[in-house]
């Protein structure tokens, strides 16, 4: 049985414990303290499951773009990238920080996850980009 499971639980818990990862407010984000959020998408049929814990993730999402602003194909295309050039960090632990980059992230470029999934993780890539002042691009 193929699972499909992006472990950000893991990836943000542990990235998310070390102090020296502040938000600032120049990238947009509020001063004060963030609660914690979890953003679980899970399809049985299709065996995959997205896992997204990251303080202040769901406060910043709803000030984005919507869904309908973007293709499916420009999403996909993204997340293509996102993901080989993070996986690549993952395999590099001298040159990355290990905390941000603890675990590959399993997306098959040819399984068709839907909007919804592509358009979450899109999102994630970006909001870890501004938040860890990381360039994925």
């Amino acid at each position: 049985m193929r699972y499909f499971i992006l472990v950000f639980a893991i990836i943000l818990g542990v990235a998310s414990c070390d102090s020296s990862k502040s938000a600032t407010k120049k990238d947009g984000f509020a001063d004060g303290p963030v609660v914690n959020d979890t953003l679980r998408i899970a399809n049985d049929s299709l065996e995959y499951e997205i896992i997204i814990i990251e303080p202040g993730f769901n406060s910043w999402l709803v000030t984005q773009f919507p869904e309908d602003y973007y293709s499916l194909n420009f999403l996909e295309n993204q997340n293509t990238f996102f993901v080989a050039e993070y996986n690549r960090r993952v395999l590099n632990p001298s040159g990355f920080n290990a905390e941000l980059y603890p675990i590959q992230i399993n997306y098959e470029y040819n399984v068709d996850y839907g909007k919804e999934v592509n358009y979450l993780l899109y999102n994630y890539f970006i909001f870890f980009q501004r938040t860890y002042n990381q360039k994925l691009k």
